[in-house]
């Protein structure tokens, strides 16, 4: 009986240990959260529940090594803990071990089919793994439930990000934005009280919040725009909640901006009061939804104006979230009505790009990049959860009619699906070439082996797109219905190229198969891209940052007169 009573103590303290560390985690505490899951384990060494979270905290802290067995534990003390595979299917996924991710979350929906998280999660693997009937089914059936009943439970499990990768109606992703949005701030409760406004003549004090200040390709564009700012008009913080990488990325950011503050191991409200204490004027949320984002802090308001920039091609469908800066291509005037955001229009392209990007010295031979020794070279650099089946099949009949030529595309999980897909269109699986991953220089440089660019079509390459072009590489866009699918569209009219913005499918193909027939008109384009790229607004980083700030002292001036946010163009 003293037996019986104390395994039942033990277990009671394993559960109330288990529920601190999870509020922990969902306030950012990390480290509070590791000791009290810990807590549970000491108690109570086969709480499953316990495990499988703290597996996940370690996960988040990125020592991955350790992070792995104690997730496969958990589902080993209790293969049925829905919630002990669903944390290991979602780390698989992170770790890019995509097929067994994908099974683990089929064990969740077998054991638990109406499991929100699990049908939510499943439809990006599912893309990145090029399983289009599988990748259709799961959203025809979350748009007929959204379509037939919008506050389903099962439609919290799809992430705003995860609803722009396929063909959804614009009102249905703004839905699933403002619910996801909704969720966060009920979560970290009441906003912080307001700062008082800047007083006229002092400096605007801009920061910028993200993740992802290393080597990424958010830094990859933006690092020339922070290192440009007018110091003698703003002062410019950075908080990075993501890795140090000890990259050379890492320590030209952590020089551009006036103040690096690393917050990574602060909770969100933490991180809020920091921020609200600073005197920020103007915060920059550059993650939106996107993983690793941290969206509690700006739910929490330590800044007068909260702007959504760069890192999400969406709604955030937060009412804590002010702007979005956008173009007249990504977000037509018909289509504010899908934004929660005012629209700030910029006035070439919304997205920066860095003028300084280093390209190596050289060209690698095509023999050393897996491609044959002659025949025309279309290229592809989108990840694989981009390429959908119309499009594959329109570079399947390109390749057909352009004997010789072969497909050059980013390795990854979609290969086999990708070849057995060509050869079930008769084309030689051989001729689809898959390139590893490379430093930065060294992937432009291999750009200039390419003879044309075949851009996709739901959503465009975007940091892709402007590699492409700062190569001297011709890129041919179809526009998508969606902000995501028209940043190559934006990107080519600021360079001076907007007759590679095919207007249809069809002409998407026709246009790609001329050129690769026509040496001289291919030679022209690259020649007038390459004068383009020097006198163009696409690349010009100076220009870009007068830009921003002229937005930036708008959205200023409207909020110190007392008017709600306003829509406004930067002319």
């Amino acid at each position: 009986m003293f037996r019986q009573l104390l395994k039942s103590l033990r277990a009671r303290g394993a559960v109330a240990h288990n529920e601190d560390g999870i509020r922990r985690w969902l306030a950012g505490d990390l480290a509070g959260a590791e000791g009290a899951f810990r807590r549970a384990l000491d108690a109570h060494p086969a709480h499953a529940p316990a495990c499988s979270n703290l597996g996940m905290v370690v996960w988040d802290q990125r020592r991955l090594d350790e992070a792995m067995p104690l997730l496969v534990r958990a589902v080993q003390l209790d293969p049925a803990h829905v919630g002990a595979r669903l944390n290991l299917g979602s780390a698989l996924l992170i770790g890019n071990r995509i097929d067994a991710g994908i099974a683990q979350l089929r064990e969740v929906l077998r054991l638990d089919p109406g499991n929100a998280k699990a049908h939510g999660s499943l439809l990006k693997p599912l893309l990145d793994v090029c399983d289009w009937d599988g990748a259709a089914d799961l959203a025809s059936k979350l748009a007929e439930r959204w379509a037939s009943r919008p506050d389903d439970p099962l439609l919290e499990g799809v992430l705003p990000f995860t609803s722009l990768l396929v063909p959804l109606p614009p009102a249905m992703r703004l839905d699933l934005a403002r619910r996801y949005a909704a969720r966060v701030s009920a979560a970290v409760g009441p906003p912080l009280p307001v700062a008082p406004p800047r007083r006229p003549g002092e400096r605007l004090r801009v920061a910028y919040a993200s993740a992802d200040f290393h080597n990424h390709a958010t830094a990859h564009l933006a690092a020339g725009l922070f290192e440009r700012h007018d110091r003698r008009r703003f002062e410019v913080i950075a908080y990075s909640y993501g890795i140090d990488d000890a990259s050379e990325y890492r320590a030209r950011l952590k020089a551009a901006f006036d103040r690096f503050v690393d917050v990574r191991h602060d909770t969100h409200r933490a991180i809020a009061e920091r921020i609200a204490r600073d005197g920020v004027d103007i915060l920059v949320d550059l993650k939106g939804h996107t993983g690793e984002s941290r969206p509690e802090i700006f739910a929490l308001r330590p800044a007068p104006v909260q702007v959504n920039y760069l890192g999400y091609p969406g709604s955030t469908g937060a009412d804590f979230i002010d702007y979005i800066l956008a173009d007249r291509v990504v977000i037509p005037d018909e289509d504010r009505r899908w934004f929660s955001e005012r629209v700030v229009v910029l006035p070439a392209s919304y997205q920066v790009n860095d003028d300084r990007q280093p390209i190596a010295e050289g060209v690698p031979s095509r023999g050393a990049c897996g491609l044959p020794d002659a025949g025309f070279v279309f290229c592809s650099f989108n990840k694989h959860y981009k390429i959908d089946r119309a499009l594959f099949d329109a570079w399947m009949r390109i390749l057909a009619a352009v004997p010789g030529s072969v497909l050059w595309l980013l390795g990854g999980h979609g290969e086999k699906r990708l070849r057995r897909a060509a050869a079930a269109r008769g084309i030689d699986p051989q001729r689809l070439v898959f390139a590893g991953k490379l430093p930065k220089p060294e992937h432009l440089a291999r750009h200039r082996l390419a003879g044309l660019f075949l851009d996709t079509h739901h959503v465009n390459a975007h940091t892709t797109a402007s590699d492409a072009l700062w190569t001297g590489l011709p890129l041919l866009t179809l526009p998508g219905s969606s902000f995501a699918g028209r940043v190559a569209a934006s990107l080519l009219r600021a360079i001076g190229l907007p007759e590679l913005v095919a207007p249809t499918l069809e002409a998407y193909e026709r246009r790609a198969i001329e050129l690769a027939r026509a040496p001289a008109a291919l030679a022209e384009l690259r020649s007038r891209l390459a004068a383009n790229r020097r006198s163009m607004p696409l690349f010009d980083t100076d220009r870009y940052a007068r830009d921003l700030e002229r937005a930036f002292e708008r959205m200023h001036e409207i909020q110190v007169a007392g008017r709600p946010p306003e829509s406004f163009a930067v002319e």
